[in-house]
């Protein structure tokens, strides 16, 4: 049985109190009536999880999150030895002061590792992110689709897991789009350092560069218009190629990011120069 996992066992017999459930290697679990969401057959397959806590736990509710992954996890109260939070199960998932990296706030959402106790096997969370992930053996690469979990914001950027195994950092000069701690988003590979860390970005590679061509491309246009350019969203694709030469996402994208900096306002009637 796999400690803190989600195991798919069969059910080899039933009685008025429970199930008795089998793994593959012959090894029986009793799953108590109550603990199964819907209702088994003699010879069906279920999903359970098991875990230990003081004694070994067995339900069929399943938790949002397993041993040796990440989550964001909401705190549920708070005690003088650690903190509860929410994993999706009625008994709370404990997360030890001792790994704990700041003071934990009740109805707070926090990004928590789940770990096997490795001498007594009991299911804890952590908050201590960089005892888990790993620096050797990366495999991903520069320009890679990645999923991230941000956690922490710092002087250089923003702090994530990427791909529920590795450290990477999002440097602030790559945010060109609102983003927060706590979201999960995708992102791209930028750079494997040789201390096993990586640089990501938000956007695929390249993104910049073609948006900073764009944009100017773009200011210029207004300029040149004395300020003012009859182009909107809803300009027909074909004008916008005609008279910029770009596609309609392009363009999109182009004034977006000029309007963000401050340098244009949007009207119904086209893009302005802002004044100085």
């Amino acid at each position: 049985m796999k400690n803190g996992k989600i195991n798919t066992l069969k059910v080899v017999s039933i009685d008025d109190k429970g199930y008795q459930l089998q793994n593959e290697k012959g090894q029986e679990i009793f799953l108590p009536l109550e603990e199964l969401q819907t209702k088994a057959e003699e010879g069906a397959e279920v999903e359970v999880f098991i875990y230990k806590d003081r004694a070994r736990m067995i339900t069929g509710k399943l938790p949002s999150v397993q041993v040796d992954e990440f989550a964001f996890l909401t705190v549920k109260y708070l005690t003088e030895a650690g903190a509860y939070v929410d994993w999706g199960l009625d008994k709370d998932l404990f997360v030890p002061k001792e790994e704990q990296m700041e003071d934990l706030q009740e109805d707070k959402t926090y990004l928590i590792f789940v770990f096997e106790d490795e001498d007594t096997g009991v299911i804890r969370g952590s908050q201590r992110v960089e005892d888990f992930v790993f620096l050797d053996e990366i495999d991903v690469a520069r320009g890679d689709e990645v999923r991230l979990q941000l956690y922490r914001e710092s002087d250089l950027g923003i702090n994530a897991v990427i791909n529920n195994m590795y450290q990477g950092l999002i440097f602030r000069s790559d945010i060109h789009k609102e983003v927060h701690v706590g979201e999960e988003l995708t992102g791209y590979v930028k750079k494997v350092r040789d201390d096993g860390k990586i640089d990501v970005m938000l956007e695929p590679l390249g993104y910049k560069k073609s948006v900073d061509s764009n944009t100017d491309l773009l200011l210029k246009a207004i300029t040149e218009g004395a300020g003012f350019l009859a182009l909107t969203d809803k300009s027909n694709p074909e004008e916008i190629k005609r008279i910029l030469g770009l596609s309609k996402k392009a363009f999109k994208r182009a004034a977006g990011h000029l309007y963000k900096s401050k340098l244009i306002e949007i009207r119904q009637d086209g893009l302005y120069i802002v004044k100085k």
